[in-house]
């Protein structure tokens, strides 16, 4: 039988926790802050990915 090394269910709920750890304390204006700006940084992140990925195929 093979062996899992990579369990996404694990992931999932381990990444949950981590959020709800940082933003268990916050008002719903701060958490309302957090997203948009989790939400902001991952566009940024996607944009550098999508520029370098063309860059590397040209």
């Amino acid at each position: 039988m093979k062996t899992k090394k990579f369990d996404c269910v694990q992931m999932k709920h381990l990444g949950a926790a981590k959020v709800q750890a940082q933003t268990v304390t916050l008002t719903k204006e701060q958490e309302l802050a957090f997203w948009q700006g989790r939400s902001q940084h991952l566009r940024r992140h996607q944009k550098a990915l999508k520029s370098h990925l063309t860059q590397a195929g040209a």
